[in-house]
């Protein structure tokens, strides 16, 4: 997978995103790594310089204030960074009753979890479109497969994000433009340094996934051609049953499971 162009990684400090840097790394894929937090992404950063002699670009910012997703964009493009594979990594999630929680709070998460997404995916498309291996890993969730009360707001972003991707998918076919939607359930807890770990067997492997597990489907997905993957035959399962549950059941038998 050695290219000029840079896969951009959004999150890519912790989690998921760390997992996604070292995993395109060890393709020898360069990289711009994008954060809140700047010492942990230049640690990653030049850890991946050194073990695998790629180019790794770190871009602190936050995604959750307003018109991030196009300075972001435009800091790209002033730095003539092309992108071929764009991941929008970064999110996060509240929970609790949706009137007590803080309103400036929510409408980060929106910002965040969907309108970062649109207008970075907007603004890099362009380029992307220029390079010859191109594509977009959107990570949702298996929360935006039905509402969760107490989780309400989190689980509407996710719902968002799964139909745009999925609709963007189909947009951008002709355009020999790869999309994955990716929808992970549970992910097992690890430190920063464990994230690339392998895979352990145990009673709950098949309820808590790695985040090298969930990396490595959607990095599979994506060179099958793109489509949507939910990591996990449980996880797999508990979503096609859903559509055997009248929908508004749905919200009063999740509410009962998640009350805080």
């Amino acid at each position: 997978m050695k290219q000029d162009a840079f896969a951009l990684i959004t999150g890519a400090s912790r989690g998921l995103g760390m997992a996604f840097a070292r995993e395109l790394a060890a393709r020898h894929q360069n990289l711009v790594l994008v954060a809140r937090s700047l010492e942990p992404l230049n640690a990653l950063a030049c850890e991946l310089r050194h073990s695998k002699s790629i180019s790794v670009v770190t871009l602190q910012m936050d995604l959750a204030s307003p018109g991030a997703g196009q300075r972001l964009a435009q800091a790209l493009s002033d730095c003539s960074l092309p992108i071929n594979l764009l991941i929008n990594n970064a999110g996060f999630g509240l929970r609790g009753a949706f009137r007590t929680l803080g309103l400036s709070r929510q409408v980060e998460m929106l910002q965040l979890n969907n309108q970062a997404i649109v207008e970075l995916t907007y603004g890099l498309l362009p380029t992307i479109l220029e390079q010859r291996y191109r594509g977009i890993i959107n990570v949702s969730s298996t929360a935006g497969f039905q509402p969760i009360p107490y989780a309400s707001l989190y689980a509407a972003t996710k719902a968002f994000l799964t139909t745009f991707s999925l609709a963007l998918e189909q947009e951008l076919r002709a355009e020999k433009v790869t999309v994955v939607t990716i929808c992970p359930g549970r992910l097992r807890a690890v430190n920063k340094s464990s994230v690339s770990a392998r895979p352990s067997a145990g009673r709950w492997a098949s309820v808590f996934h790695t985040h090298l597990e969930v990396v490595q489907d959607a990095l599979r997905t994506l060179e099958k051609g793109g489509g949507l993957t939910v990591p996990g035959a449980l996880n797999k399962f508990t979503v096609f049953s859903q559509r055997l549950i009248p929908r508004r059941l749905i919200p009063r038998l999740v509410a009962k499971m998640s009350r805080v």
